[in-house]
């Protein structure tokens, strides 16, 4: 990621503090659809595809990344089809439930708003997102979670990794961790995060940690980046407002 966001591009030529505004305006309007309106959220799909072309970044390898979270946000509203028998539309001879239209409006916004994430931690180094934080004075110590769980959650998954390879080398044949196991792995995994906790603490300590983090500086915003920020915000804020696809539909017709 820290290499995806040194590239250049338009994107990530821009202020951190205009894509994040923008990004977080996108995320709360995603989340504010009537669950019953998924032709109204159709729209929304343009905002991360035309960032996808002005970023130069990849669309399947954000994908792939999210391979693991996907399904997870796909699979909050899979039981809705079973609760919701309620007719929501017809096409043509097929009857289509509210409780179906509910489930694919919950995950296309799942989808929309984990791509948005990415696509402005992709284009934006972490310490000028953080410094965009601090500039709203978001509270250091959320600041500080968020930049050290960024830093070390590739520690983690490193620890976790030497963990299942010892417990394979324990258990030669068996596929995956036993179930009786999995209180026991956590556990101590937790143990171990928790010693590499307080040997980091005790660094930062020893480097003068009082409490705070310095970032580096993310600049002063430029015209172009108020303009990006105010043009983008209007357009968006039109399209939640505004059902463009029955719209240009009533047109067609």
């Amino acid at each position: 990621m820290d290499e995806l966001s040194g590239e250049s591009s338009p994107l990530h030529s821009l202020h951190a503090g205009a894509k994040l505004f923008v990004t977080i305006l996108y995320i709360v309007l995603v989340v504010s659809f009537d669950r019953y309106d998924f032709s109204g959220m159709i729209i929304m799909v343009l905002y991360p595809v035309l960032l996808f072309q002005l970023s130069g970044l990849s669309a399947a390898l954000c994908f792939y990344r999210l391979r693991i979270v996907l399904p997870l946000v796909c699979a909050v509203g899979l039981f809705n089809p079973l609760l919701d028998h309620s007719v929501a539309l017809k096409l043509g001879g097929v009857v289509i439930s509210g409780g179906t239209v509910s489930m694919l409006t919950l995950m296309l916004k799942g989808v929309l708003c984990l791509t948005a994430s990415y696509l402005l931690i992709a284009s934006t180094p972490f310490d000028a997102i953080c410094s965009s934080l601090a500039a709203v004075h978001l509270p250091a110590g959320a600041i500080t979670m968020l930049l050290l769980t960024y830093r070390y959650i590739s520690l983690m998954m490193e620890e976790i990794s030497i963990m299942l390879e010892a417990y394979s080398l324990r258990a030669p044949g068996q596929k995956g961790i036993q179930f009786s196991a999995w209180g026991s792995f956590l556990g101590q995994l937790l143990l171990r995060s928790m010693d590499r906790a307080e040997e980091i603490y005790a660094a930062m300590q020893l480097r003068g940690y009082d409490g705070s983090c310095r970032y580096a500086s993310a600049g002063k915003a430029k015209k172009s980046d108020v303009v990006y920020a105010a043009a983008v915000s209007a357009l968006l804020i039109l399209c939640r407002w505004v059902n463009v696809a029955q719209v240009i539909g009533n047109l067609l017709v």
